[in-house]
């Protein structure tokens, strides 16, 4: 059994150097406006499945869609290579309910910046997903196939862009793109629970960073999000940019979505006003099993 945990580990672990590596080929391959237009919009359509679908959706449960469209979330969100939606929901449950003590996956606070950023997915414990965690997301045999199938998304689309804009797409619109997204996101684990602003005396070390809220679509308000994580808002005052915010009241306007929270008054108005940042993981799986729509 050990034996086996540990091929697995050292089989992820190329993978996550091989893809970095492939990055590499930037040197070697034909450079476009075309290929970074392509390298900029692939990697917001998948840094927005992260956000909005596995992070704002999925683990959180902001806002209410149709089970069509939670579908089309998940596969969007499994593009980027980061598992699939049920483990990544639970572990980020569990991030919340023990956030920066014993049972958070990725702390700085107890296991350093290294295994707080991409450390702990390398990690055989972290292979599992814990479906007591999201007994209101396993219910759909779907979202339960795309969990145990999560590399098919990914690698759909690394042939799809082969076989339409030969090599370079592939290294620029998959390669480059993954790895990109993939530390975007690990920095909301890592940087943000080290540096930055803090508006609100969260019990964690979470923080607000303006530069990492840009390049996450809105995840670097992490001080605010741990303070009320209910809200589909992140950036809750008007300077404070959230793409992925706008992108949703888009979707909202459209029918797409429905039911988008937002950050109460007395929240904005006071900096240590109510919070929500000591619900658990299962007082939100209570909560959102009566979602309806979903």
């Amino acid at each position: 059994m050990k034996q086996g945990r540990k091929a697995h580990r050292k089989a992820k672990s190329l993978l996550f150097i091989l893809a970095h590596l492939a990055c590499i080929a930037v040197l070697w391959v034909p450079f476009s406006a075309g290929l970074l237009a392509l390298f900029a919009g692939v990697t917001l359509i998948r840094m927005f499945g992260i956000t909005a679908g596995y992070h704002r959706y999925f683990a959180h449960r902001t806002y209410k869609t149709s089970r069509a469209f939670q579908l089309v979330l998940a596969i969007l969100g499994a593009t980027a290579m980061q598992k699939g939606p049920l483990w990544w929901a639970a572990h980020h449950r569990d991030h919340h309910r023990f956030s920066d003590q014993p049972g958070d996956p990725h702390s700085p606070r107890l296991s350093g910046f290294f295994f707080a950023h991409m450390g702990w997915i390398l990690a055989t414990d972290s292979d599992a997903t814990k479906w007591s965690r999201v007994t209101d997301l396993a219910r759909f045999p779907e979202l339960r196939w795309l969990n145990e199938h999560y590399l098919v998304p990914g690698v759909t689309l690394a042939v799809g862009l082969f076989l339409v804009g030969g090599a370079e797409a592939l290294v620029w619109g998959f390669f480059v793109s993954t790895v990109v997204t993939w530390h975007a996101t690990f920095s909301i684990n890592s940087l943000t629970h080290l540096f930055g602003a803090r508006r609100y005396a969260t019990e964690d070390d979470s923080r607000n960073s303006f530069w990492l809220a840009l390049a996450t679509l809105g995840e670097g308000w992490h001080n605010n999000h741990h303070h009320y994580m209910s809200s589909t808002r992140q950036g809750f005052f008007w300077w404070e940019i959230d793409i992925s915010y706008y992108l949703l009241r888009l979707l909202s306007a459209v029918g797409l979505i429905w039911d988008i929270r937002e950050p109460p008054l007395e929240v904005l108005a006071l900096p240590n006003g109510p919070s929500d940042s000591m619900a658990s993981s299962q007082t939100t799986s209570s909560r959102i099993r009566t979602d309806p729509a979903a």
